[in-house]
């Protein structure tokens, strides 16, 4: 899209538009109002009767609307005029709607559907290239399938189709286009008809078996084993065509595979699920005597303690059944190359496009957005099949000029990356790698380009500072851009849509004459009053501009701050999305989240290892792992709603050798016959929703009609008022493999592209409800992949040895508890909505155990009630000296026991088939207790308030990884809310233990027994919220966190134990015991 360079601002409910020259000094290149006459409500130019009048809807103020949207209005709005309100009135040729017959107007009734009027040729052919099919439905004149050249005789998009005799051609035209009946057609390359065949002959008497058969057959396979050779050894260099021969025998490597599940040793896996086995027997045992042993001394602390412990066990099968068959996965990038890269061929692997989000540069440094886009711009893919989209949701112009600086500093980066096969391609990562050059053996030339390289990215890096520092202030009348003009996103709640295309244009190259993958700057329009989503609605309007713009099949989203480690990222998600057995149905590739910057130690459990190497991999063998919001690959049409196509599975056999009044076949016909009625039932039911070829069904329905208006309207209603009102767009989502008309012009794209992010293009469609990302909760991740398998997709989880993607995590603990703060409140919100999983898609494409894994996903905050009462029960427990546990018997031990044993041989074996290592197992479960007890009772607060009192809390972006130091953050201490739980159940806890051994003191030996229980209870509980206190007290210069810790407990114990003891008291001069003189018989 050839925009010279320049930013492109406009408003389409405004009908504003403008060009400014940002990359020279001067003036405003245009500012140009789209038409004199244009309709207020969608923009679009009022059509023009016969007569040459335009279009009036209203006849009492003349409001300008167009034909399409007073139809609209009449049909599903308030039926009057935005302006005057005025009820609207039938105009001949417009269907009848309520309210019609009420009106005292003559009607036309022989003539009611004809309509004269009609846009303007000169108008329609203007028009971004529109025009209308015989459905009613809109599509560019570049896709039109009327234009058809008729010296071709059978197409199939534009390619000779074989398989269709040539006495009964047709033409298959692309989708939306009219439906045309075969015609007879002469060959003339056939010179004569083809012979009848006598079957009692001898095939002899017509060619076959003879000498010259027997020397083509021989022939044939020579030919075939010359392919298989090519195909095996690529060093050959023969005509490229022979590849494409379908022919060709499959135990070539180009036709293997592209992927293989590889499953868990047996060895490995099978003990695993007899321990979880064996642990929901130690269960029932353990709840049996617990139930039936009550503590009638302290029977509220008994029955407390049950509740909790109940609400465990189910927490803990809904976590553990989705880890019952994980699989791991391999990926043959060869097979990928040698099936799609051919050569002297262009590449046929799909076009990606890349969307980039950032907020708020303040808290999302530039540095970093710049080194994503650097390392997707430089990633080992065709360049002309990758774009990179940058969402600038908070229109500033920090994030513009940052972004500008990186165009141009990646003219120089991505050859030289290209050129030594350099990982990781962001280069502040690459530079930071503590390898010394010259003790390998490597050329001097790539030394001396290397610090060449340093030095350019040193001056990248200070340019970019100085733009930071400088954006540190506003200026009062706001920011300007370098040709005077004032930055149009200078208000950040009330701006027009902009898009800037930074690279892939006018002929812009690297430094080597190379191309360069496409670059493009968004900001969507903002205006008060309309809800924008937050980061869900940033991203449908990245589809919908990049569908316009590029329109590439697959999609992949990363945050700002996550960068491609492996340049082979693209082609590993390709393995499994264009794999030709089961790439159809799969909807995305999700990549495990990697992390750079954080300590050793991994105190606050960032990593989420636990996570990302059992759970997902245990996902995957069911129907695929959850989309978790950043490193994931989408097929386009999966996240427009469509179903997962369908197996067509053969006929079943039928025994037809008994009577019918036979049970054995009576009854399984009878099933049959249900089961055919039920499937015709969900057929007809489903028929109404996403699959594309229902679609094409109703538009060559429409088309084939009785000529009836509205069923011809209808698949057009249906698809503006799912996907919105652009004809451009529309017409892209009926592209299975993407992809726009090559002649197209800019001027019309660009037009489309400002309209697809108008703030109200949205309004009355299906986007963020059945299209797009998912609205209604702050983590849209969950709900949207939730989405998608109940459409009967599957998802794949791809864990290449190299990570694919790395990213900085939130060091800090308060900044750490925010984040989770935030992945739980969405929680609740799907929890409390109407997408909850434990009602929602049952009798659709969703897995049970899939369904468990999202209902852990959503219910898991609600755990922080018992969580927070069970962390208080050792703390009350001692300091009343009461126990939730009457006095053990040998059977309550062994039952005890045998429940501890479980526990810790489910976590050794899932550690060892996951890959997982002690410490990062450790650190999970301590994180867990304390995200449970703070963030996550927290979010369930806020959530209540949200649904129930209409509250809403707004969540501040995680602030990223500072360069003023290596770990500065893990020990900065910001006082929040959420540090008061966790303190609050340490310092009780601390408090109990030293009373509770104070009391054993005081009361000798006896009191230690019982103590023993009490004390392990509200251990392990300082044991789990020890990192949360390690960081609530900063950083120690010379004294270690734990050395204070005990110290104070000690301390605490051994001061009782002294005024116990008291060895400054002798025995002889106790107290002096007098007689009272009171007879107590």
């Amino acid at each position: 899209m050839d925009t010279n360079g320049r930013l492109v601002a406009g408003s389409h409910n405004r009908n504003e538009f403008v060009v400014i020259n940002a990359d020279e000094i001067g003036k405003v290149t245009s500012v140009k109002e789209l038409s004199s006459q244009r309709c207020q409500i969608c923009g679009d130019e009022i059509e023009f009767t016969v007569n040459g009048d335009p279009f009036v809807a209203c006849n009492e103020c003349a409001f300008p609307v167009c034909r399409a949207c007073y139809e609209y209005e009449r049909r599903e709005g308030n039926q009057a005029c935005p302006q005057c309100k005025t009820r609207y009135k039938r105009i001949k040729g417009s269907p009848r709607v309520d309210g019609d017959e009420d009106e005292d107007e003559f009607d036309d009734l022989e003539h009611e559907f004809d309509n004269d009027y009609f846009p303007d040729p000169a108008v329609a052919s203007s028009r971004f290239n529109i025009s209308r099919t015989a459905s009613g439905f809109t599509i560019p004149v570049e896709m039109d399938p009327s234009v058809v050249n008729s010296d071709i005789p059978l197409l199939t998009y534009g390619e000779e189709d074989h398989t269709i005799a040539a006495d009964k051609h047709a033409l298959i035209i692309p989708p939306g286009g009219k439906r045309v009946y075969g015609v007879p057609f002469n060959d003339s390359s056939m010179n004569l008809p083809p012979r009848p065949m006598d079957p009692k002959k001898d095939l002899a008497v017509y060619g076959y078996g003879t000498v010259a058969w027997k020397e083509r057959m021989e022939e044939w396979k020579r030919k075939q084993q010359e392919k298989l050779q090519v195909v095996k050894h690529q060093g050959l260099n023969v005509d490229a065509d022979g590849f494409d021969d379908p022919d060709l025998p499959k135990t070539d490597e180009g036709r293997q595979p592209l992927s293989r599940k590889i499953p868990i040793p047996s060895s490995k896996i099978n003990p695993y699920r007899m321990i979880i086995l064996l642990r929901l027997a130690v269960l029932g045992l353990f709840f049996h005597y617990r139930i039936l042993h009550p503590v009638h001394d302290a029977y509220g602390l008994w029955l407390t303690s049950i509740i909790c412990e109940i609400w465990f066990a189910v927490s803990w099968i809904f976590d553990q059944f989705p880890k019952w068959f994980p699989i791991e996965r391999e990926t043959y990038l060869d097979r990928l190359s040698l099936r799609y890269e051919k050569e002297e061929k262009p590449s046929e692997l799909g076009a990606i496009d890349i969307f980039v989000s950032t907020v708020d540069p303040m808290k999302e440094p530039p540095l970093i957005t710049a080194n994503t886009v650097l390392s997707i711009l430089a990633v080992d893919y065709p360049v002309d099949k990758v774009a990179c989209y940058v969402s600038d949701d908070g229109a500033a112009m920090l994030t513009f000029e940052a972004l500008s600086e990186t165009s141009e500093f990646a003219r120089k980066w991505v050859p030289f990356c290209k050129k030594y096969s350099i990982e990781p391609r962001a280069p502040e990562w690459y530079f930071a790698q503590k390898v010394d050059y010259l003790k390998n053996k490597v050329e001097p030339r790539f030394v001396k380009e290397r610090r060449a390289m340093k030095r350019d990215y040193d001056e990248f890096k200070v340019r970019i500072n100085a733009l930071v520092s400088v954006a540190q202030k506003v200026p009062e009348d706001g920011w300007t851009m370098q040709d005077g003009t004032p930055w149009p996103g200078n208000n950040v709640r009330d701006h027009p849509g902009m898009i800037q295309v930074f690279l892939g244009q006018n002929g812009i190259q690297d430094i080597e004459g190379n191309e360069l993958p496409r670059l493009i700057y968004v900001s969507r329009e903002k205006r008060p009053g309309h809800e924008h989503h937050k980061k869900a609605g940033a991203m449908n309007a990245l589809i919908r501009v990049s569908a316009v713009i590029t329109n590439a099949p697959y999609l992949l989203n990363v945050d700002c701050d996550h960068y491609i480690n492996n340049s082979k990222a693209l082609r590993e998600s390709m393995c499994f999305m264009m794999d030709p057995q089961s790439g159809k149905k799969i909807c995305y590739v999700q990549f495990p989240q990697r992390f750079d910057g954080i300590d050793r130690h991994d105190r606050y459990s960032n990593r989420n290892v636990v996570f990302f190497d059992i759970n997902m991999k245990g996902l995957d063998g069911i129907q695929g792992p959850i989309y978790v919001g950043t490193g994931c690959v989408f097929r386009r049409q999966a996240l427009y709603g469509y179903d997962a196509p369908k197996k067509v599975k053969p006929p079943g056999k039928t025994c037809n050798c008994w009577p019918k009044w036979c049970c054995c076949c009576f009854g399984s016909r009878k099933k049959n016959k249900k089961g055919k009625s039920k499937e015709s039932k969900k057929k007809t039911k489903s028929k109404e929703s996403s699959p594309q070829i229902h679609a094409l069904e109703n538009i060559e329905e429409g088309v084939a009609g009785n000529g009836n208006e509205k069923s011809s309207l209808m698949p057009q209603v249906k698809l503006e008022k799912k996907f919105g009102q652009s004809p451009v767009f529309v017409a892209s989502t009926l592209l299975d493999q993407g992809g726009i008309p090559q002649e197209a012009t800019s001027a019309s794209l660009l037009k489309e592209a400002i309209h697809v992010i108008s703030c109200g293009y949205e309004d009355k469609t299906d986007w963020g409800k059945e299209i797009g990302w998912i609205y209604g909760s702050v983590t849209e991740d969950i709900l949207t992949g939730f989405k998608m398998h109940c459409h009967g997709w599957r998802s794949v989880y791809c864990m290449p040895k190299r990570p694919a993607f790395k990213g900085s995590a939130p060091i800090n603990l308060s900044d750490r508890l925010h984040q989770v703060l935030r992945w739980a409140l969405g929680s609740v919100e799907i929890f409390l909505s109407r997408h909850c999983p434990i009602w929602y898609g049952y009798g659709c494409g969703l897995k049970r155990l899939e369904r468990f894994s999202y209902i852990n996903s959503v219910v898991y905050p609600l755990t922080s009630l018992p969580l927070i009462v069970y962390c208080t029960l050792p703390a009350v427990c001692l300091l009343t000296g009461k126990f939730i546990v009457p006095e053990i018997s040998n059977y309550a031990s062994l039952v005890f026991m045998a429940l501890f044993i479980s526990i810790a041989v489910t976590s050794i074996l899932e550690m060892q088939w996951g890959g997982v290592g002690i410490d990062d197992w450790w650190r999970n479960e301590q994180f867990w207790v304390i995200g449970g007890v703070s963030a996550h009772f927290f979010a369930l607060i806020q959530g209540l308030l949200k649904v129930l009192a209409g509250v809403n809390t707004n969540f501040t972006v995680t602030s990223k990884a500072a360069d003023d130091g290596e770990f500065s953050e893990l020990y900065l201490f910001k006082w929040t809310s959420l540090l008061i739980p966790p303190l609050t159940l340490m310092i009780l806890n601390i408090i109990g233990v030293a009373v509770g051994v104070s009391d054993a003191i005081n009361n000798g030996y006896e009191s230690w027994g019982p103590l023993f229980g009490k004390l392990f209870f509200a251990i392990w509980v300082i044991l789990h919220l020890y990192p949360f206190l390690k960081g609530f007290m900063g950083k120690q210069d010379r004294i270690p966190t734990i050395l204070i810790v005990w110290s104070i407990l000690l301390a605490s114990i051994f001061s009782l134990l002294w005024v116990r003891v008291n060895p400054f008291l002798s025995r002889g001069d106790g107290v002096v015991l007098e007689m009272c003189g009171l007879n107590c018989e």
